[in-house]
């Protein structure tokens, strides 16, 4: 059993002559919170695009817990993942129960584990059920952003793909849904791949750093360790911005 649950081995990605990730080898701990950190552009998305295989490298592998993605079994490979985003990505013509029932039901999930599953996360996520028959634009962001968590975590998956998920939150709620998250990796330990440029963020919610710059890695290592050792002017001044927000 491979003691890393993503490991890049010289991937490098282009898209038309723009290089957005240049020979980058490393490996993410299984069962932690790994944030990739960096500027807008950077290739942090990228980098968690290739893990669930919407992108495909141009040379170099991706390793899935030890095992080189297959392509053929994209699908398959997702059922294991799941994927938050930047303002929730729900499906606006479902309701709340629809939405993060959707893919335990086309799993052939039984009702009844389908319900008991369904009420963990509420409670998890201090969701109400009076939520349940709302669609979403009936909620508020934060609200929005709750049910997309509970959608990317409803089939129990051993890892999770957070792209950015609470950038567009008002700074409270942000901060009430951070300490939230941090419940639940207490709760269901999983492993987490984040994508943020906010090192704050990044220091909250994560145990492992990545940092990004220019489609290269620039520093990885435990968060306490990258602070005290920053390698470069460049991962000093992240750590700096931080402290001025």
């Amino acid at each position: 059993m491979s003691s890393s649950c993503v490991e890049f081995l010289n991937v490098s990605k282009s898209f038309q002559d723009k290089t957005v990730i240049k020979n980058v080898s490393v490996q993410l701990p299984l069962d932690a919170t790994t944030a990739l950190v960096g500027e807008s552009g950077s290739g942090k998305s990228t980098l968690l695009r290739l893990i669930n295989g919407l992108v495909v490298p141009d040379s170099g592998q991706v390793l899935l817990a030890g095992r080189p993605i297959d392509y053929k079994s994209l699908p398959d490979l997702r059922r294991t993942m799941g994927f938050a985003v930047q303002g929730a990505g729900l499906f606006p013509h479902l309701t709340v129960r629809e939405n993060i029932t959707l893919v335990a039901s086309l799993e052939g999930w039984s009702n009844r584990k389908i319900i008991e599953r369904y009420g963990e996360l509420f409670d998890l996520l201090a969701l109400s059920e009076e939520f349940s028959d709302r669609y979403p634009h009936m909620l508020s962001g934060g609200q929005q952003q709750r049910v997309s968590l509970c959608r990317a975590m409803m089939l129990d998956p051993p890892l999770m793909l957070l792209d950015e998920p609470f950038s567009a939150l008002d700074p409270i709620t942000r901060r009430n849904i951070q300490d939230e998250f941090v419940t639940l990796q207490k709760i269901e330990k999983r492993s987490v791949i984040l994508v943020t440029h906010d090192m704050g963020e990044a220091r909250k919610l994560a145990e492992f750093l990545v940092i990004i710059r220019d489609g290269e890695v620039v520093q990885e290592g435990a968060v306490s360790e990258v602070e005290l050792n920053p390698v470069d002017e460049y991962v000093s001044r992240l750590f700096d911005q931080e402290g001025a927000n």
